[in-house]
């Protein structure tokens, strides 16, 4: 009871009283107004101390046309007055009399409800006419005219009355509103037995002006209930995705790595064939990767580096390898597309900074000819990665587990894979409890000589190429890769910021 504000204590002694009552009834036996009495309800709800029964009702109010009619009378109970004072109507006379689209309607509802007809010419008053009863539209008309009226409340006469107004344009205007009956539960009624002071001034915080004045020595402090309802918190925030990439640039940003970025539209020669992809591979056919065609095609590096990658393609060059034993083609490598990695970031970064120490990492989308499904998208972000130097495999497993630490997975495992520009080649894959699996999260290797001897690079070259989607999906508990760049409001404002 001493949890009770004074405009809750109110509430309820009116409610002892009225046993039912509206939020209206409520502002009037309290003296409350409206918006006081309705906070006081949304707090006693959740202490089971009222029921509230929320009933949505039809106001009815009169339009622009209906208080025209009201005050002048239907156009045809007007019509049906001039014919009867003068005699005699013509149909001719009666657009000078009450305007054209005023007789037009008048003549339609003169016949629709039998109150006239017309003969040659003339409007002449069926005995329903003569008699002037007013009918069930002109009797709620009249009411209107006194005030807005409740459809629940109208008799069936009038209810008659409402389906041919509701006809008309613009009569009547009927609002959905929502009322609020509210009741005592048995715990409500027990405490107001027991009995309700009705305090004086509250307060809820100590202020400046309450010591300065000293009114804090009359006043009645309120208790705080911790456990009480409060609205939902819904700030603004970023996106989760974007949330998830700075997360990981923080990562390799501590771990000492410089971030690097590419273009989105690359050459074949960058994107492919330095990375010792051969021109034939699946890969590199329309179904797999998206070619754009104007422009076309682009321009090649220097000379000497394109040499060196065509010597390799072609006979291993001076790496030992046989390459891949065909006629490298110079106008295949010049196709323009959208990257499929970004690998081809990397490897363009390589290519001006030849000795080590090097440690970089990229966060960019890439682009691949997939069919959406839940799993797959066209276009999606790829976390590159490398590092040249003193290194080996081992450094290699080591910051992979790192990273992934970091981002909350403890168990990490690597399966061997194949990668045309990696050897050896692995798979990433972390265990995800909730899912009591593992899953591919992306792969990496050491870059083969055929990739790093063509640029002039001596020193191993570890790379990476990871996953944000499928990550992402595990850590906000998705089953649908499309969800993440669906506009679900609702979504995006409850997904947690972690």
């Amino acid at each position: 009871m001493e949890e009770l504000h004074s405009h809750e204590r109110k509430v309820l002694v009116a409610l002892s009283k009225l046993q039912e009552a509206t939020q209206e009834a409520l502002a009037s036996e309290t003296g409350m107004d409206y918006n006081s009495v309705g906070r006081a309800i949304y707090w006693l709800m959740p202490k089971g101390l009222i029921t509230v029964e929320e009933v949505k009702e039809g106001h009815i109010d009169l339009g622009e046309e209906g208080r025209v009619y009201a005050k002048e009378g239907l156009p045809e109970r007007r019509t049906l007055a001039l014919a009867m004072e003068r005699g005699e109507l013509k149909i001719e006379d009666l657009g000078a009399l009450l305007g054209e689209e005023r007789a037009k309607i008048a003549l339609g509802w003169l016949r629709r409800k039998d109150l006239a007809r017309i003969e040659k010419g003339r409007i002449v008053p069926t005995e329903l006419g003569k008699g002037g009863a007013k009918l069930p539209d002109e009797e709620l008309l009249e009411r209107l005219a006194a005030g807005p009226l409740v459809v629940g409340d109208l008799e069936p006469r009038l209810l008659e009355g409402l389906k041919l107004l509701k006809e008309r344009q613009d009569v009547i205007r009927i609002e959905e509103r929502e009322q609020k009956t509210v009741a005592l539960t048995e715990a409500g009624q027990k405490l107001a037995e027991r009995g309700l002071e009705v305090a004086g001034e509250e307060a809820t915080q100590l202020t400046h002006e309450h010591l300065k004045a000293g009114s804090w020595k009359g006043l009645r402090y309120r208790p705080y209930d911790v456990q009480a309802f409060a609205p939902e918190a819904l700030p603004a925030k970023l996106h989760p995705l974007g949330r998830m990439v700075q997360e990981i640039r923080r990562i390799f940003l501590q771990m000492g790595f410089q971030e690097i970025k590419g273009p989105l539209v690359e050459s074949g020669f960058w994107n492919f064939d330095a990375l010792f992809v051969p021109q034939d591979h699946p890969a590199r056919e329309m179904q797999d990767t998206f070619y754009l065609s104007r422009p076309s095609r682009g321009n090649l590096p220097k000379e000497e580096l394109v040499r060196a990658v065509a010597s390799v393609h072609e006979n291993g060059g001076g790496t030992g390898s046989r390459g891949w034993n065909y006629r490298w083609d110079p106008k295949t490598a010049e196709l323009l597309l959208l990257r499929t990695h970004t690998t081809a970031a990397t490897i363009r970064y390589l290519a001006g900074h030849r000795e080590p120490p090097i440690k970089v990492f990229s966060i960019g989308r890439v682009f691949r000819n997939e069919k959406i499904t839940f799993k797959h998208l066209p276009e999606f972000h790829q976390v590159e990665g490398i590092v040249m130097g003193d290194a080996n495999f081992s450094n290699l497993l080591g910051i992979l587990r790192e990273y992934y630490a970091k981002m909350g997975f403890e168990k990490v495992r690597f399966r061997p894979s194949f990668f045309p520009y990696t050897e050896p080649s692995l798979e990433v894959e972390v265990f995800y409890p909730e899912k009591g699996g593992w899953l591919e999260l992306g792969g990496a290797g050491i870059f083969r000589p055929e990739v790093t001897e063509p640029l002039g690079i001596k020193h191993p070259v570890l790379a990476w190429g990871l996953g944000l989607e499928r990550l992402a999906m595990l850590r906000l508990g998705l089953e649908d890769i499309r969800a993440l760049y669906m506009s679900d409001v609702d979504w995006l404002r409850r997904v947690p910021c972690r």
